[in-house]
């Protein structure tokens, strides 16, 4: 039991607690170890406790549908995990595993409860602590999952597509206007008996004309072609807005839900404890 008691003392949510609460409490507390790999629980197991890290580390992660997993926290000494479910009585929202070689402190309800009457204030730190892990969780989520509509365009472009971009870039270009300022020039000198040579296009110019003329229809191509894929680029950013709006908005009505949750089960759980004082007080009065 002392060895239990040190443990408790060296946790912040226990610090604040006397030597003499700490020995109660610790009668009532397990201690699990554990080795790196173990997996603690899996997300939908049903949640009766929470645990209080006293040494090593544990990675809480989900998995999506398609096998991908997403790390949410890591746990380390001092810290807790697996407290909404206590509060919350709901199957766990995530799977704890073991990274290192670690020692738990499991807490019930029992023990949560104890822990509430030696100190009210405890409730309070733990409501924060969850309030503030479950407010990391959601803006985590709603930055994964942003994705780059241009990463998603990118994969589906074909060699024409990539060479339809880069010309349609490369026209509205400055050097694109220079060399052709330059090859107009050039080609109209040729043409004008100024040099001794050329003549090959005299005025008004039949060959650039067809030239340009030409040049113009192929560029009109690529370009459209680009244009398309922007369009289909801004059609996949509409998408994306949509799905991380819908995500936010129903990761934030989530939050009200725990914490509502949290806070009604704080609540009755403190009215319970004060009762339970008045009437352990009754008789010596």
């Amino acid at each position: 039991m002392p060895e239990r008691a040190s443990m408790l003392a060296q946790v912040p949510l226990f610090a604040l607690l006397s030597d003499e609460e700490r020995s109660v409490l610790s009668k009532h507390i397990d201690v699990e170890r554990h080795p790196a790999g173990h997996t603690v629980f899996d997300y939908g197991d049903p949640g009766d406790s929470m645990m209080v890290v006293v040494k090593g580390e544990v990675e809480l992660f989900v998995t999506n549908k398609t096998g991908e997993r997403t790390l949410l926290e890591t746990v380390g000494a001092g810290e807790f995990f697996g407290e909404i479910s206590l509060l919350d009585e709901g199957p766990r929202n995530a799977t704890a595993k073991c990274q290192t070689d670690v020692e738990l402190l499991v807490i019930d309800q029992e023990d949560l409860d104890a822990l509430i009457a030696f100190k009210p204030s405890s409730a309070l730190h733990l409501l924060a602590a969850t309030g503030k892990r479950l407010r990391a969780t959601a803006v985590f989520i709603r930055n994964t999952a942003t994705r780059n509509e241009n990463e998603i365009v990118e994969d589906k472009r074909t060699t024409i597509m990539r060479v339809a971009d880069w010309i349609a870039d490369f026209s509205g270009s400055m050097p694109f206007l220079f060399i052709h300022v330059g090859f107009f020039f050039v080609w109209i000198i040729l043409n004008v008996h100024v040099l001794p040579f050329g003549n090959f296009d005299p005025f008004p110019f039949g060959l650039l004309t067809m030239v340009v003329s030409l040049e113009a229809i192929i560029l009109s191509v690529f370009v459209l072609l680009s244009q398309n894929r922007q369009v289909e680029r801004e059609k996949v950013r509409a998408d994306i807005e949509y799905d991380v709006n819908l995500k936010a908005e129903l990761q934030i009505q989530q939050l009200h839900e725990k914490l509502d949750a949290m806070n009604s089960q704080l609540q009755r759980r403190l009215q319970h404890l004060e009762r339970a004082g008045q009437r352990s007080e009754a008789p010596k009065g």
